[in-house]
């Protein structure tokens, strides 16, 4: 069934209290609130290329708050194991039965901090989870429940002692983007009240995690036109073409891009989907799925550059049907 346009003025509503009552933990960084919610409305991931402090944690705690959800942080090292981050079956002599023990990957909102310095067994445990929602230890299937959001970090500054996500993990994750350092009035804002060592913990809740399903079940029905769709699908080729790439965007990725563009569109309160949604999403939701050619990135080229020269190249459709 179609979204109604109330249901998508009541969409809008909500995803812009959602934004106000995080940027109430995280100044300043409106437009990236709008890119984490869409992750987690579109049952997708995130990845945060960010040096440290620029607020990763309270972002997810904030969240966490704000919609009634629980919050886990796991600080991601070389000793880490899959069962630290997934949970283990311990006998229980009372029960003389073994109990699953679910560990921190059991909430709404995971921080998984500085996921490039575990190993990529540990990396790999967060596959099977992130895409289905299960964990399976000892051969049975543990649901995580919903919401659920990973919000993994890197460092792009320090790489010793690091691993690099494949391709495959790095698939998983529907945005990628960075918080950045806040603008100068913002600082100054932060300094101002840096007697406030919780901000995310004063954080209300304003909408509980049901209302969060319904929200994302109703970006399914936005009406996304057969032309928008074919625009969609020559960008993704114009990267596989690309002279400088090795590895273009997947099937998989474009299918992220059309999740995330319906999200984005009932955000605004449509109930359709413009050829505007996907320019605003492309570069945050295709880039980190491309593989530079190793000599063009010698020469500067990067992956945001590669789908800007995408986006140039393919002409948006100049109508649709609504």
């Amino acid at each position: 069934m179609p979204v109604t346009p109330e249901q998508a003025q009541w969409f809008a509503d909500a995803f812009g209290k959602l934004v106000d009552n995080i940027d109430q933990a995280i100044l300043g960084k409106r437009d990236r609130l709008r890119l984490v919610l869409t992750a987690l409305l579109s049952d997708g991931h995130v990845l945060l290329e960010d040096v440290p402090g620029t607020g990763k944690t309270v972002l997810a705690k904030a969240l966490a708050n704000t919609i009634e959800g629980t919050h886990s942080r796991i600080q991601f090292t070389p000793d880490l194991l899959p069962s630290d981050v997934t949970g283990v079956t311990i006998w229980d002599q009372a029960k003389a039965a073994f109990v699953f023990h679910p560990g921190p990957i059991f909430a709404s909102i995971v921080l998984a901090d500085e996921i490039n310095r575990a190993s990529p067994k540990t990396q790999s445990a967060l596959l099977e989870v992130m895409e289905e929602g299960v964990v399976t230890v000892d051969g049975e299937g543990h649901s995580v429940g919903k919401p659920f959001l990973v919000i993994a970090t890197q460092n792009p500054v320090e790489q010793s002692g690091t691993y690099a996500l494949p391709e495959a993990q790095l698939d998983r994750f529907l945005i990628k983007t960075s918080l950045g350092h806040p603008d100068h009035a913002t600082a100054v804002e932060l300094l101002m009240d840096s007697g406030n060592r919780a901000r995310a913990a004063k954080i209300a809740p304003i909408i509980a995690s049901e209302a969060i399903a319904q929200m994302a079940a109703l970006t399914s029905q936005v009406h996304a036109d057969e032309a928008v769709m074919d625009y969609v699908a020559r960008l993704v080729t114009a990267t596989r073409d690309d002279k400088d790439v090795a590895l273009g965007v997947s099937m998989r990725g474009a299918l992220a891009l059309a999740r995330a563009i319906r999200t984005w569109a009932i955000a605004a309160g449509r109930t359709y989907v413009v050829p505007d949604d996907v320019t605003d999403l492309a570069v945050a939701v295709l880039a980190h799925r491309i593989v530079v050619d190793p000599e063009a990135e010698f020469s500067g080229v990067t992956a945001q550059q590669v789908v800007e020269r995408a986006l140039a190249s393919v002409p948006p459709p100049a109508t649709r049907a609504a």
